[in-house]
């Protein structure tokens, strides 16, 4: 198996995909990358570095450069879906998902329900999400949980260069509109890509770590600062059964609840504000469906109920933390039931 981070893994399968499947096209703003400059076209590939050689591969007509308009973007992919193209369309900050969201909400993920399953709608919306690289309140938040929101739609969060090359080659292969969310501090992360073929089903959580006091879900990169409170709470005996989401639509509930009858503890850690967020429906669906296997309330890491702040200190404080995760493990393993 090959070595790239999730960057890599993310430019290859596009690269083979469109290589695969004449009828692939991607757009957005920049991702030919660097034309008009010095540089030239394909200078930099994208400013996220992640379609670099395409336009010279595949030319103008499936490797487009898009004018600064979100809603057209969304709206151009939507109707090349319908037609009979698989596009792959590319939001440089996911923060300006709210321009077109009346072409995900009300057209994309209702194309196949509304004309009676005649329709399909094989659309694949990469959008660069969250905090920790200083870029302020209007490019850094976490908008799955509000797509997770609107049936019709699939949600994928992928952590691991594997994950990258699996789920996108999924999405790219489906008929169905998938949201295929890239964190742009996990860009980096670097890590074994199987050869060939390579599809990950979405609906299946994967089990990073086992262990039987505490449950903790996560997605995107609270997966690895969950590993990490998890190294930390390992010398005193604590074993955590680490589940990353990989999808929250469809999402491995029974996943979820098979390690919570297990452990009887749940800690859900969530990249976002706490008010109807993804934290809150896991920990719903689990008071719900796993009461009598709880033998603490669940608990929730979350972001504060605030923009994102600029300022670097202030920024680490607002993103949930390893520490963070750490002391609510200790609080529910320390939580004691009275009567």
């Amino acid at each position: 198996m090959a070595v790239m981070n999730i960057r890599e893994a993310i430019a290859s399968t596009l690269l083979s995909e469109m290589e695969r499947d004449e009828d692939i096209i991607l757009l957005g703003e920049d991702v030919v990358g660097g034309n008009g400059t010095a540089g030239g076209p394909e200078a930099i590939g994208g400013i996220w570095g992640t379609s670099p050689g395409l336009w010279e591969k595949f030319g103008p007509e499936r490797v487009i450069d898009t004018p600064i308009s979100e809603s057209a973007i969304i709206g151009a992919a939507a109707g090349a879906a319908l037609s009979g193209k698989r596009p792959v369309a590319e939001l440089m900050f996911a923060d300006f998902v709210g321009v077109s969201l009346d072409q995900l909400w009300n057209q994309m993920a209702k194309f196949r329900y509304m004309f009676g399953g005649k329709a399909k709608c094989p659309a694949v919306v990469r959008l660069v999400y969250g905090a920790g690289m200083q870029t302020a309140a209007q490019h850094s938040q976490s908008v799955y949980a509000m797509l997770t929101a609107i049936p019709g739609l699939k949600v994928v969060l992928p952590t691991t260069p594997a994950d990258a090359k699996g789920m996108l080659t999924e999405a790219l292969r489906g008929d169905d509109p998938v949201m295929f969310f890239e964190h742009k501090t996990l860009y980096g992360v670097k890590g074994e890509v199987p050869d060939g073929d390579h599809r990950q089903r979405f609906g299946e959580a994967r089990v990073v770590r086992e262990g039987g006091d505490v449950t903790v879900v996560a997605c995107g990169r609270m997966v690895n600062f969950s590993e990490k409170a998890a190294e930390k709470l390992e010398p005193d005996g604590i074993g955590i059964d680490l589940l990353d989401l990989r999808t929250t639509s469809p999402l491995d509930e029974d996943a979820i609840l098979e390690s919570v009858e297990q452990t009887g503890r749940l800690v859900v850690v969530d990249e976002s504000p706490p008010r109807c967020s993804l934290a809150s429906d896991i920990a719903s669906m689990v008071s719900e469906r796993a009461f009598t296997s709880l033998k603490a309330p669940p608990a929730m890491v979350t972001a504060p109920h605030s923009p994102i702040p600029f300022a670097r200190n202030l920024e680490r404080a607002w993103v949930p933390s390893p520490q963070k995760i750490e002391e609510a493990v200790r609080r529910v393993l320390g939580f004691r039931q009275e009567g």
